[in-house]
């Protein structure tokens, strides 16, 4: 039944967010540092380091956010808080709350990765497409080479070389930021062009990146697809080689490419924090670099709890979704 095929995906996504959260828990929770005494030690030094009364206040703050509490009643309060989507305070930026944190966060990195996962996936399998078809021009074949080793490469080393030659020698593009240094954040058209244009070289390190799995990818599909007992059909009935190409070949050969685009989710977020950090842009990987670096345990919980949940709903909606890619594929039952 297509209701019992849809409860048991929710139920997989529920089981993956609960294996997942519990690991992002239990992680921080090795290292030997403690986060409030190293803030308060920090805010000590920094206006002139007064020793009496720092374990008092160090216990004071530990109270107040839970850390003085046995481990396994921190980790059920941690479940409660997630169900409930309450992220409490962030240890660094307090009284700052970490949903206010991510909500200032998370429009940058929507996007960010928005674009670049479009883009990047249309352009990639378009072109691998291209490259297998037999009446495409013959020098697509050359792009091959290039094509593995843009795969190859990680995000953050294009973003490092397009800022050395398109921000440092050519001057092309600001070196970083998420606009200009001065500018109040408002609603007009100037500051959205200002944003986009210091996004152009953060999404084109990811997209230069991108395009050569997708092409490799669909380049592979495109070569399996033309033995095809349709595609001979297809050509048999005399079709324009563009409905061909199009109907028979690319329609068939993307199937699978959907089902990586939900595998590599993960990966391309995990790319764009080292991304964001190269490029001091303002979104959700800056935050976590900064949050790993003060060692703010409540801010790390909440930007990989809420990382988690868009991967897990962006892949759930990619499973339900399939079937009506491909009408040969049934839920079970039917």
């Amino acid at each position: 039944m297509r209701w019992w095929y849809f409860l048991r995906r929710v139920l997989l996504l529920f089981l993956t967010l609960w294996t997942a959260a519990t690991i992002n828990f239990f992680i921080p929770k090795l290292a030997p540092r403690n986060p409030v005494r190293e803030k308060v030690l920090q805010l000590a030094q920094s206006g002139g380091y007064i020793e009496e009364g720092i374990e008092e206040m160090v216990k004071a703050y530990e109270e107040k956010f839970g850390l003085d509490q046995p481990l396994w009643k921190q980790y059920l309060n941690y479940v409660w808080d997630m169900l409930h989507f309450n992220l409490g305070y962030s240890l660094a930026n307090y009284p700052k709350t970490v949903m206010e944190l991510i909500g200032e966060s998370l429009p940058w990195t929507l996007g960010l990765l928005s674009v670049t996962v479009i883009l990047s996936f249309l352009i990639g399998n378009l072109l691998g497409a291209l490259i297998a078809w037999p009446k495409s021009p013959r020098f697509l074949e050359y792009l091959v080479a290039p094509m593995m080793t843009f795969s190859a490469v990680p995000y953050y080393i294009f973003g490092l070389v397009l800022i050395y030659y398109l921000a440092f020698r050519a001057k092309l593009f600001p070196l970083g930021g998420g606009y200009t240094l001065g500018t109040i954040p408002n609603k007009s058209l100037s500051f959205y062009l200002d944003v986009a244009y210091h996004s152009i070289l953060p999404a084109l390190s990811m997209i230069i990146a991108n395009i050569g799995g997708w092409a490799l990818g669909m380049r592979g599909m495109m070569v399996t697809v033309q033995g095809e007992d349709y595609m001979i059909l297809a050509e048999a009935k005399g079709l324009k080689p563009s409905r061909i190409f199009l109907r028979y070949a690319v329609r068939n050969a993307l199937l699978p490419q959907v089902t990586s685009l939900a595998l590599s989710l993960a990966r391309v977020v995990s790319g764009s924090v080292l991304v964001e950090t190269v490029f001091a842009y303002p979104g959700i990987g800056s935050l976590l670099a900064d949050a790993i670096r003060q060692f703010d345990y409540f801010t790390i919980y909440g930007i990989v709890f809420m990382v988690i949940v868009g991967i897990g709903v962006a892949t759930l909606i990619l499973d339900l979704i399939y079937p009506l890619l491909d009408p040969r594929i049934r839920y079970e039952g039917e």
